[in-house]
């Protein structure tokens, strides 16, 4: 589950920006990923509501609002396989389906821009369809040669490495609460969820990255960005290369956690599965390069 499948969303989500620090970053994401959509809120603009809009407060709170969030992936699986998932694997598809983008929102600035903004969960709404995110922008971290140093609301830290932990921490203030309303529903806690968020974190920006064509700076950011000791997160950025059959290098990941998609098709798994060998890496690697021409 390296990245929404299409189904998600739809093609053309509205961009409507009033303009901040974050604006160039998020309308460049936007221009190669038109199936996500962020609207920055004005001061005193009230957050979206009905039409599917969803507090990601209420999502954190785990009740009413998480139960009407999942229905959609337990229908959605229904209408793909025939059958009901599991609870903790429906579960595990949807907190994918909102981290993923979630993470864009702090990851994308920082890389395109080196600004890194804090959004706790009241601060961020959510529409699954067509694929919005409506934000309220405060503080954010820069450097000090940063244009942006003298606005308010900057957090100006020393240099690339504070700015790197600056991403982690807002990161985790973002997803630690979304981790514990999620928590229950998908039976997994601490480690095992931070795995799940560490891969969200990776996965999502290596993706746009390769939209905007920058997918190699993206690895060596995010090998920097995860060295392998920043807790609560787990392990490395993970990246590493497999040979293909004609013996090209060909690159992959090992994921720090199991979307569990293996429950409902055993064949139908991502390239990056922890349960593939490298052989079925390597031929899922190979189909992949072959679809995309």
């Amino acid at each position: 589950m390296s990245a929404p499948a299409p189904a998600e969303t739809s093609p053309g989500a509205e961009v409507r920006l009033v303009g901040s620090a974050l604006t160039a970053a998020y309308t460049r994401m936007t221009e190669v990923l038109p199936a996500l959509g962020v609207t920055e809120l004005a001061p005193h603009e009230p957050a979206p509501t009905g039409d599917r809009w969803i507090s990601v407060a209420g999502l954190a709170e785990g009740g009413a609002d998480l139960d009407a969030f999942l229905a959609w992936d337990d229908d959605q699986v229904l209408t793909d396989h025939g059958r009901r998932g599991r609870p903790d694997v429906i579960a595990g598809f949807g907190l994918h389906r909102y981290a993923w983008p979630a993470c864009l929102l702090i990851t994308v600035p920082w890389f395109l821009l080196r600004r890194v903004p804090r959004f706790p969960v009241q601060h961020v709404t959510f529409q699954r369809m067509p694929g919005s995110i409506a934000v309220r922008v405060g503080e954010f971290a820069c450097l000090p040669d940063d244009p942006a140093a003298a606005l308010p609301g900057a957090r100006v830290v020393p240099d690339e490495e504070a700015l790197r932990a600056a991403v982690r921490a807002a990161v985790a203030e973002h997803l630690e609460p979304v981790l514990d309303g999620f928590g229950p529903r998908t039976r997994r806690r601490g480690r095992a969820l931070w795995g799940m968020a560490t891969d969200e974190v990776v996965e999502s920006l290596w993706y746009v990255a390769g939209l905007l064509g920058e997918q190699g700076r993206a690895r060596e950011e995010l090998e920097r960005l995860f060295p392998g000791t920043t807790r609560p997160y787990v392990g490395t950025a993970g990246f590493r290369e497999v040979t293909g059959s004609n013996g090209e290098c060909l690159s992959t990941r090992d994921r720090a956690s199991c979307c569990f998609h293996y429950t409902l098709d055993a064949e139908d798994t991502c390239a990056n599965c922890p349960r593939n060998s490298d052989a079925v890496r390597v031929a899922k690697l190979t189909a992949e390069a072959a679809a995309a021409g």
